[in-house]
């Protein structure tokens, strides 16, 4: 086995951070934690929480939210998308929606980027550290990827292209999204569908190929066409294809996600 230089193995090491979604120090030095005397446990530097200051109706809906059980957060999220009749509205209410565990450890809501009531949408996995920062979808190195991959059948989020995940708050060091959480969010994703009528969904992944359209197996999945149902009875055609962030780790599976992207081309320009 080759041993790592010094400066490969903190490099491996901060990279591993930042998978795993760490993203700020605590102090301005390492610590080693093995030679630790209580007096230095008792001097070593504390990690406080800050909050956000919420107005009374706002911390009234949190606190009735947060004892919600899962199959009420449904029911929750259920009445809220229904009662949307416009994208702003469906917007305001996601991001006013307490009743996923994640958005309490989210900095932010991460709903969608681009054009409403464009043609194509993007459906994808969940918010990761870019985009939990900046509050869009696909912003990081996997989202710069499909922007290239879209860019290659005359797509873009800022014309014609709207982009969108099944779950709108980072889960914890990027885990995938389980389906009780998913469960919760779909009640907004249909009804999006519903609002925005695209002609045709791209499904970016294994977790929300599973989250919308009940099928696991991405590997076997991917360049068939389908069909998403929503609860309110629209109906869009599907196509699976591969993660970005899949690809990034993967270059070999570019050459099915492009065959994936002229199908998706094809079927744009026929209807």
């Amino acid at each position: 086995m080759t041993e790592l230089s010094s400066s490969d193995a903190a490099r491996a090491l901060l990279h591993w951070y930042a998978e795993m979604g760490v993203d700020e120090a605590v102090a301005a030095a390492p610590a080693d934690l093995s030679g630790w005397t209580a007096a230095d446990a008792a001097s070593a530097p504390r990690i406080e929480t800050v909050r956000t200051a919420k107005s009374p109706a706002a911390e009234t809906a949190a606190a009735e939210t947060a004892t919600l059980s899962t199959d009420e957060a449904i029911k929750a999220a259920e009445a809220s998308a229904a009662a949307c009749d416009s994208f702003e509205a469906l917007d305001a209410a996601v991001r006013a929606f307490d009743g996923c565990p994640l958005k309490a450890g989210a900095k932010n809501t991460v709903f969608t980027d681009g054009v409403p009531g464009a043609d194509l949408l993007v459906i994808g996995e969940a918010p990761g550290a870019d985009e939990d920062r900046l509050g869009k979808p696909f912003v990081g190195r996997a989202g710069q990827l499909l922007d290239r991959m879209l860019a290659a059948i005359g797509r873009s989020r800022s014309d014609n292209t709207l982009i969108s995940n099944v779950i709108f708050w980072r889960p914890p060091a990027n885990r995938t999204p389980t389906a009780l959480e998913t469960a919760i969010c779909r009640p907004f994703v249909d009804r999006l569908i519903d609002l925005t009528a695209p002609k045709a969904v791209l499904i970016a992944g294994g977790a929300p190929l599973q989250a919308m359209l009940g099928v696991t197996g991405i590997m076997r999945a991917r360049g068939v066409w389908r069909e998403i149902e929503t609860a309110g009875g629209a109906r869009a055609p599907a196509l699976p294809t591969y993660h970005p962030a899949f690809l990034l780790r993967q270059p070999a599976g570019k050459r099915l996600a492009w065959a994936d992207l002229q199908s998706l081309e094809q079927r744009l320009k026929e209807h």
